[in-house]
């Protein structure tokens, strides 16, 4: 309130954007990121021993292991709440809440990146330019 006890003026956030904006960058959040013209539709190339080989592990095998991780780590990732909610409740049924929600969120991404190792590496290297 202010001082003749009327309320203030205060901008709605939107809070999704916020958190959009600083885990991609700044873009309009209104242009669809299909028909963004700077994204290129490559094919994702697939590594069929890879996934035939992890395919025979059960998914609790694959992700709600035991980790080495022995604690949090210093950094903060945003995710959307309902994303956290199913997390959460993977961690808590299917790992019968036995390794730690950041343990699994590790397990998955390594397993990302194992996966499209290779269409990671060729796009970084297509869009890499040496500064010299």
């Amino acid at each position: 309130m202010d001082k003749n006890g009327k309320k203030a003026n205060i901008p709605e956030v939107d809070e999704e954007y916020l958190m959009q904006v600083m885990a991609e960058g700044t873009r309009d959040p209104n242009l669809p990121l299909a028909n963004d013209p700077l994204v290129e539709n490559k094919p994702v190339v697939k590594e069929k021993a890879k996934i035939k080989k992890q395919s025979e592990k059960t998914y609790g095998e694959l992700f709600l292991k035991n980790h080495s991780m022995n604690r949090r780590g210093e950094k903060s990732i945003y995710i959307r709440q309902e994303s956290h909610e199913r997390l959460s409740r993977i961690v808590q049924v299917i790992g019968e809440d036995k390794i730690p929600l950041y343990a699994y969120l590790d397990n998955i991404l390594n397993h990302h990146f194992e996966l499209f190792e290779k269409a990671i590496t060729d796009d970084f290297n297509d869009k890499f330019k040496p500064i010299f």
